[in-house]
């Protein structure tokens, strides 16, 4: 069987058409039994109990983001999601305050950089928001910064970024290199060396909401500085373990790991693939539809499209309209999702592997019929 075929087959059947990965995908019927498993062993031994006898499961998901990511399992925490990571991360920082990261920087992002005190600089980008490494490298190696923070896939558009080239250029100068792998987890290859790496669940790994991993490298991880318990106190607690929170969703965590074993099983480069091959679909068939521009090049290794209205429709009320009359669900992605570099709002397609060539023929006739 292929893997679209059993990628669709190990879920609930969906009720219209799901275009948006990028935002949640659909998890498995494994997945959510999982969960329900774990809450229902909850209710019959007790949460902190239920929990213990889960740690060969919880175990299992660090091992997996682990070869993945190149780090160690023990280098992995379980979160809420990547803009906790990013908290976590940024507030436990003990040195100078400065950061590169692209223009196309996630506004939350931003925000969470700005609430830690960071100040942020620009890396150099060519016309279509692609970073120029050797640039790059150059600002580096003269004004480097204490940290780059790097997105290889944003939010607001299906551009592959070179990570694995800017992660070279950062071990070469020195500078510590932050992956935020929210849209690239499982959908690029993020085996790179980075020093720490993020990501939430519920994209393209196809875990439950509200859980996500952060990954810091043992070399990183010794610069960084507790917040709790404070690092005046004299406790057995390393900054690792108090990114750990114990009151946390156990039965989410569980489901991702479950995720996690799933996606390898089907092969991350196989899935890669096919996730490419499908935003090449995407964009062949959504390429003539009046009044909209695909922003990507056709052969962008992305699942990813977006949608740019070149006749004045509104992306937020034709996502709604798509969603209440033809049961499709998109994104609509407003400004503030990339405040430095959006101009206006735009609509992203995000389908995940088993997406068909007629499921986005259907949505571009759809789209032509759009308000």
């Amino acid at each position: 069987m292929s893997l679209p075929q059993l990628w669709a087959e190990a879920r609930p059947k969906v009720a219209g058409l799901h275009l948006d990965s990028g935002a949640c995908s659909r998890q498995s019927l494994a997945v959510i039994d999982a969960v329900a498993a774990h809450a229902r062993h909850e209710a019959e031994v007790g949460g902190y109990v239920a929990v213990e006898a889960a740690a060969p499961v919880l175990a299992a998901g660090r091992a997996a983001v682990a070869a993945l990511t190149g780090l160690e399992a023990s280098d992995v925490v379980y979160t809420t999601g990547s803009n906790h990571s990013l908290d976590l991360l940024l507030g436990s920082w003990p040195g100078q305050r400065t950061l590169a990261c692209l223009p196309g920087e996630f506004g939350p992002n931003l925000a969470v950089m700005a609430a830690n005190g960071f100040q942020v600089r620009a890396m150099p980008v060519d016309g279509d928001g692609r970073v120029v490494v050797d640039e790059a490298a150059r600002m580096l190696a003269t004004d480097p910064p204490a940290l780059v923070h790097f997105t290889p896939l944003a939010s607001h558009r299906g551009l592959a970024q070179p990570l694995a080239e800017i992660a070279a250029v950062c071990r070469e100068a020195g500078v510590p290199l932050v992956v935020d792998a929210a849209q690239g987890f499982g959908h690029l290859d993020c085996h790179v060396g980075a020093d720490a790496i993020y990501s939430s669940s519920r994209k393209w790994l196809a875990g439950p909401r509200g859980v996500g991993f952060l990954a810091v490298g043992a070399a990183l991880a010794g610069r960084l500085q507790r917040r709790l318990p404070p690092p005046d106190w004299d406790v057995p607690v390393t900054v690792l373990q108090s990114f750990e929170h114990g009151e946390h969703n156990a039965a989410t965590r569980i489901g991702y790991s479950v995720a996690l074993g799933e996606y390898l099983a089907a092969g991350p480069e196989l899935v890669r693939s096919r996730l490419a091959e499908v935003g090449r679909t995407a964009r062949q068939a959504l390429a003539g539809v009046a009044g909209w521009r695909v922003v990507e090049p056709v052969d962008e290794p992305t699942a990813i499209t977006t949608l740019e209205p070149t006749d004045g429709a509104d992306p937020a009320a034709v996502r709604a309209w798509l969603i209440a009359e033809r049961g499709i669900v998109t994104t609509a992605c407003e400004v503030a999702r990339a405040p430095f570099e959006m101009t206006k709002p735009v609509l992203r397609v995000s389908p995940h592997v088993d997406t068909t060539a007629e499921d986005l023929e259907q949505f571009a006739e759809v789209l032509r019929d759009a308000p």
